[in-house]
């Protein structure tokens, strides 16, 4: 047997069979080892396919060997090879950082349940990257939302339960939408697989149940995405999740719905429905430049370190958008790289919140008072992933916005003028890092005789190994763009 032929399987299998087994370990720290063992496993698969796929080779596999679009199957490409990237990264260096992290905020006759539920939610955002299945999407859509719940909600904050319940019924509404626009797309093509979708959908495009389709499943994953102004659950679930929580869905949840939404529009809709990408970027070009603006405004004067980077989350997937809405493989490229760059950045900043948060649990500016000079590998580490999401050149966050700005001075005056909203997103992002730079290397501790030590050094391990790959990736970007170029080529494949 070719174990390479069955990797796109195994990629969910590993850890949908881990999960019971992680369910009724009684030990804490076995149930943590098992998780993390194989959330590293399943980023090893990861590795294994993003390498075939830099080689050339498509990944295809037909559970119970039937054919689509009869059967069901699974697909690894240059786009989802690289979101399995980053879901199985963020969480082996999530998991890792919890060893200590979690013992705090997780009671200890809870935390077997607890990873189980982790790598279900493993399970089901690498189910949405590898299938090919409209429908199967919806289920791990569904299987990765319900394990992320219990994940948000688990953390010690009251004020989570609140949070996820938002959270908990936009992202219904979101899934309902979807699937709604599923249905009506199968009712007139009868299929679900989405490359016949595409075909048999160009007969049938002027009808009005596939019009209807298209604004049901852009509208639902916009709200899966937190796509501004549909973005109201996401500052505070990612507030009061526990931090490491926090850290794996802020580097790969909302990409998840972005990638399905990318995958859906530009193979079924952009070359089926007439005006489609006269519309499309109608939508998300608006949507994109009020996330930039208004989401860093809004961060520009929060309190809580989480929630101001929570806000910078919501206008990052701005940038992301943006590039989408030129439908043009340059914008495609750039918005398929800041989804790699933003995981790494955003990832490492809420490690570095982690380590923080094991001596200031408050979490608030004013804390932070002084702090530097008692955790300087923390705050360097912050400054750094800082670094990062403004875009400054070195990191992996100027590679992205550099490719963005190129693509956008193709589009004349309206391009220069887009340009200079992301030119005033970075500097807005540059005050609000420096409000936190400003309290920890500048103002005197606000209390001189308590003062806070470094964060345990497994937890600063992990966070500044992301914090690196931020640098590396900044100076050796061929990975991330090699993956990003495929996968934007491929996209724009399906229009003219």
């Amino acid at each position: 047997m070719n174990l390479n032929e069955h990797l796109a399987a195994l990629q969910i299998v590993v850890p949908l069979l881990a999960v019971p087994l992680i369910a009724l370990l009684q030990l804490r720290r076995m149930a943590w080892l098992v998780a993390t063992l194989t959330s590293l496993m399943a980023f090893a698969i990861a590795v294994a396919m993003t390498v075939g796929v830099l080689n050339g080779q498509d990944y295809q596999y037909f559970m119970g060997n039937w054919q689509p679009p009869y059967g069901i199957e699974l697909r690894v490409d240059a786009l989802s090879a690289l979101l399995l990237l980053v879901i199985t990264a963020a969480s082996s260096a999530a998991l890792l950082a919890s060893y200590h992290s979690l013992d705090t905020q997780i009671e200890p006759r809870r935390h077997a349940l607890f990873y189980a539920a982790w790598i279900l939610a493993l399970a089901g955002l690498s189910g949405i990257a590898v299938t090919a299945d409209a429908f199967n999407v919806f289920v791990f859509m569904e299987i990765s939302s319900l394990a992320s719940y219990v994940l948000m909600a688990g953390g010690p904050d009251r004020r989570g339960l609140p949070a996820v319940f938002k959270y908990l019924i936009l992202g219904t509404i979101g899934a309902t939408f979807y699937l709604i626009g599923v249905g009506l797309i199968y009712m007139m093509t009868g299929t679900l697989n989405l490359e016949d979708m595409a075909q048999r959908v160009t007969q049938v495009a002027d009808q009005k149940p596939v019009l209807a389709a298209a604004g049901f499943i852009t509208v639902g994953l916009a709200l899966k995405a937190a796509m501004f102004p549909l973005h109201l659950w996401l500052p505070n679930a990612y507030t009061y999740a526990p931090h490491v929580v926090t850290a794996f869905l802020a580097a790969c949840a909302t990409k998840v719905s972005l990638y399905v939404l990318l995958r859906f529009d530009f193979l079924v809709f952009q070359d089926n429905l007439v005006s489609h990408p006269l519309r499309f970027a109608s939508l998300l070009m608006p949507m994109a430049i009020f996330a930039i603006l208004i989401a860093s405004a809004v961060a520009m004067f929060e309190k809580n370190i989480k929630r101001l980077l929570a806000w910078s989350s919501v206008a990052q997937i701005g940038y992301i958008t943006l590039g989408a809405s030129l439908v043009t493989v340059s914008g495609l490229t750039a918005s398929v790289l800041h989804i790699f760059n933003h995981a790494l950045a955003k990832g490492s900043l809420f490690l570095a919140v982690a380590c923080l948060a094991m001596r200031l649990p408050g979490l608030q500016l004013r804390d932070l008072a002084g702090c530097a000079r008692s955790m300087p590998w923390t705050f360097a580490a912050l400054v750094l992933g800082g670094l990062s999401l403004i875009g400054v050149p070195g990191t992996a966050g100027f590679i992205s916005k550099w490719y963005l700005i190129s693509a956008l001075l193709t589009l004349g005056a309206a391009g220069v003028a887009l340009v200079a909203v992301i030119v005033i997103g970075s500097l807005m992002a540059v005050v609000y890092i420096w409000r936190i730079v400003e309290q920890a290397y500048f103002q005197a501790p606000s209390n001189p005789a308590a003062p806070a030590a470094e964060a345990p050094l497994t937890l600063l391990v992990v966070t500044w190994v992301a914090v690196l790959a931020n640098v590396y990736f900044g100076l050796q970007p061929a990975l991330p763009l090699a993956l990003s170029s495929s996968a934007a080529a491929a996209l724009m494949g399906a229009t003219p």
